[in-house]
């Protein structure tokens, strides 16, 4: 079993796929050493060990109550996404992706973008996992320790589900700008990336910044942003076809068919590649952007293309957004991992003194120490006493 992106091989020698909760809880508790997989889309072995646990296939549907939606954790926000349009409903943000599962984006702190915007971890009201005793336990935002468990790595337990804020649907209108120069970008960051309600910024380091992809919910104004619009469909890699991607020139759509990047019956993204993402402190954003920039032509013959966008602050202990408002500086690399290590000791050598801190479920050499760490550890070893959701990448990149 491989990763999406084709660059980890698991190694794990069972894979359970439970269909109901009794079941994965005699898997869980009869497990030495166990993991719980979704969608593969991180590139590490974050989600490996000696056994694997899929809730893909674990009975349950979605219920509906006041302002929030309960979900199996299992469960692809695109599909998601259908269930919510049909009531009238919408999440206040989505992944570049719709294509990864509910827990696993929340557990590692996966995001889309916007200056207002959590990660999709903040929209957690409430959640359920089993613990490697095989205990069922439930937690709800208040709770002591709730905070500490939703951006939870996979250390604690199997989420089983997952209950999310939800607000009434919206329409999104997205406007690709084009031939943007590095002074229209960086004589105002924070006004390019407040322009609407989403923005991401293409570029590949060269000459010019390049493209900014602005999602406006359409009861707000048109962006005034540099460059000129886009006179057809882009991809965020230029020379590949738009065909994947989901529609704008400023055409309304649904909220779930516009905040995505990608539409979710492409394969996801282009493919073959792996990915890294930093996130600093908004206050040093320009430098950031200024430091990787004086990097480009090192990273040229690796790089497929990096992204910018913004994450707003929260409380959540591991979140790479805790406590701070960030901007993440995303890199999808080519398939060589040698090669994407190399370029990422580089990228570390310039962000790590800027405070930055990595995406959880992507490529990084240097762990991270989250302040609330400490703290995490402790409640990892409350949960899970016997270690059963220890692993080789925890070890590293979290610690005991």
């Amino acid at each position: 079993m491989r990763n999406w992106a084709g660059n980890y091989e698991f190694g794990a020698r069972v894979v359970h796929t439970p269909r109901s909760l009794d079941e994965l809880r005699r898997v869980v508790a009869g497990a030495e050493r166990i993991r719980a997989v979704g969608s593969r889309h991180s590139f590490t072995g974050i989600a490996d060990s000696d056994e694997v646990v899929s809730v893909a296939e674990l009975a349950g549907e979605e219920t509906f109550g006041d302002g929030a939606v309960e979900v199996p954790a299992g469960m692809r926000y695109g599909d998601l996404a259908g269930a919510l349009n049909a009531r009238g409903l919408a999440l206040a943000n989505l992944a570049s992706l719709p294509h990864i599962t509910v827990a696993g984006a929340v557990a590692t702190a996966t995001h889309g973008s916007g200056v207002g915007n959590g990660n999709l971890a903040t929209a957690v009201a409430a959640l359920e996992l089993v613990t490697s005793t095989g205990d069922v336990v439930h937690a709800r935002r208040g709770d002591p320790d709730f905070a500490g468990m939703v951006v939870g790595l996979g250390a604690l337990g199997v989420v089983t589900r997952l209950s999310l804020d939800v607000e009434p649907a919206y329409e999104v209108a997205q406007t690709v700008f084009e031939d943007v120069t590095w002074d229209e970008l960086l004589g105002d960051l924070d006004a390019v990336m407040a322009a609407s309600y989403s923005v991401s910024v293409f570029t590949r380091w060269g000459e010019r910044a390049g493209a900014i992809w602005a999602k406006r919910r359409t009861h707000e104004p048109e962006p005034e942003l540099p460059g000129r619009p886009a006179g057809g469909e882009r991809h965020p890699i230029p020379e590949v076809d738009a065909a994947s991607c989901t529609p704008q020139l400023g055409v309304p759509g649904a909220w779930s068919d516009r905040l995505p990047h990608f539409r979710l019956e492409f394969t996801p993204s282009h493919g073959e590649e792996i990915q890294s993402e930093f996130f600093v402190d908004r206050a040093h954003a320009r430098d950031a952007v200024e430091a990787v920039r004086a990097l480009g032509p090192e990273l040229d013959s690796i790089l497929q293309v990096s992204e910018l966008r913004t994450v707003a602050a929260d409380e959540l202990w591991l979140s790479p957004q805790h406590r701070r408002d960030t901007l993440a500086l995303h890199f999808t690399w080519r398939r060589d991992q040698a090669a994407v290590e190399r370029a990422v000791a580089r990228v570390e050598a310039v962000l790590l003194p800027l405070g930055a801190s990595p995406h959880w479920g992507k490529v990084f050499l240097t762990p991270p120490r989250p302040e609330r760490l400490p703290d995490f550890c402790r409640l990892a070893n409350t949960l899970d006493p016997r270690g059963a959701f220890r692993n080789d990448w925890l070890a590293v990149s979290v610690g005991p």
